[in-house]
Parts: structure tokens; sequence; C-alpha cells
């Protein structure tokens, strides 16, 4: 797959992206980043830590979050894409699913979409990202936590997205999953879907997995979100050996190093 000036193969390797939230409430690093002077610094020491791609985010998902509107979403997000854009060579991902901000966003160097809702809050979304070709992250959620057969149904909620896709024209191979650990589901099926990520293989489509310091992981462990690194590495590792080959996390040189020593030991 192609992202901006590089290409990805998923077959052979896998790729850690850098969050970089530009937020006041991000649950994590909310406020830490949220000027185009901390953000360029942020971005120069995830990149040399050994990011592959930057995610950029302008609105914080956290359970109960606060709604941007898109013209704020714009403001925070757009002046800090460009700024890396002409300081870095990195392919740039935006978090976003409202169609005016990935537009917004596309127009001054984003390379790929990240859409929490795949696809399904803005029925606009679909048709932007179709008619500029990027690639887009499809991530499964839905507005109520209720399943009838539970991987079943984060399936079939997967298929739906990408039936979406596809029919505004975005191309096969553009497309990469997201199983949306930590949204519309509890921590028993947040763990059990960890535990059958190969499911999300059956659909011809790279993964990507996001569970970087969430809730998961601080109800597991009983740990405050600054103490969850060691938490995440485990799940980048067993992700990896799942098939997962895209990692979202905050702290990007702790988990490269991990997801290298795993692909050493996988590819003996």
């Amino acid at each position: 797959m192609r992202i901006g000036n590089r290409e990805f193969d998923f077959k052979n390797n896998a790729y850690i992206m850098g969050i970089l939230n530009v937020t006041p409430d991000s649950f994590s690093d909310g406020g830490k980043f949220d000027g185009i002077d901390k953000a360029l610094k942020q971005a120069e020491k995830m990149i040399e830590e050994g990011a592959d791609i930057l995610d950029i985010g302008g609105e914080s998902t956290r359970p109960n979050y606060t709604f941007v509107p898109v013209e704020e979403e714009i403001e925070r997000v757009a002046p800090v894409i460009e700024k890396i854009k002409s300081n870095f060579d990195i392919p740039i991902s935006l978090d976003t699913y409202k169609a005016e901000v990935a537009e917004a966003g596309i127009k001054v160097g984003v390379d790929l979409i990240n859409d929490i809702w795949g696809l399904k809050w803005d029925e606009k979304m679909a048709q932007i990202v179709g008619t500029y070709q990027v690639p887009i992250c499809i991530m499964h959620n839905r507005k109520k936590a209720e399943y009838e057969n539970f991987l079943s149904d984060v399936m079939d909620d997967l298929i739906e997205s990408v039936t979406i896709a596809k029919r505004a024209g975005i191309k096969e191979e553009n497309i990469i999953l997201d199983p949306g650990i930590g949204f519309a589901k509890s921590l028993e099926q947040n763990l059990y879907l960890m535990n059958h990520l190969e499911r999300l293989l059956e659909l011809p489509y790279p993964v990507l997995l996001g569970t970087s310091r969430k809730s998961m992981i601080g109800l597991t462990l009983d740990l405050p979100v600054e103490e969850r690194e060691e938490g995440t590495i485990v799940t980048t590792v067993i992700g990896y050996k799942k098939g997962c080959r895209i990692f979202r996390v905050h702290d990007v040189k702790k988990n490269k190093r991990a997801l290298q020593m795993a692909e050493a030991i996988y590819r003996a």
C-alpha cells in the first residue's frame, strides 16, 4: 500500500504509528502538544524514535468526550499538519470522522484518514476519501455496545463499512481495518477480541491495532494512564503474532523495540 510517498509492505513488515494529539483533553496526553511548536518537537522526537506514520488528532475521542465543531477542529490540526509536512518527510494520518475536516486535512498534506466511526458517522466521508483516493483506516465502532454474537457482529459491522467504502469508489488497496479496541466494548469483550484478532484476517486488508494506554490495560492491571506502557507493549507483541501490521502508540521507542524483537523471533 502506498501512503503518501512511501510504500508499505504489510505482508512482510510491521509499522509504528505515533500518536500526536493536538487537543486539550485527550485521555493520555491532553494539552501536552496543543501548540505548533510543541507538536513539531514531539513529531521530531517520534520520528527519531522510529515512527513510520504520524497520526494527528484534533478532537479527543475518550469516553464522554466533548464534541469539537468542524471549524475549531480544522484550526487545531491544519497548521500542525502543514508545519510537519514542511519540516519532515513522513506520512501523516488524520484522526477524524468528519468529512469537512478530512478534506481540509487532505488539502494541506494528509496521506491517510483514520475514521473511528468506520465511515458511518458522516455520510460524506466515504465520498471525500474516494474523491481524493487516499487510504482510509476503517475502525469498528457502534453507538450501543449491544451484540447478539460478539465476534460475528464485529466482523459484520466491518464488512458493512467496507461496502460503504467500495460504493464510494475507494479502492480495495486503500483500505485498512481497525478492530476498535476500547470503543463500544466491555473489558471482557476487548480482551476477547484481542485474543481473536486473527478473525480480521478473514478480510483481505491490513489491520491496525490501537490499544495504547487504554482502559482495557488500566482496568486489567489496575493502573493509571501514565503506568500502562508495559501493558501496551504486550498488546503490540500479541497483536503482531495475531497478524496486525500497524500499531498506533504513544511511546514509539519502546513499542518499536518490542516489535523489532518480536519480528526477529517469529522470522527465525
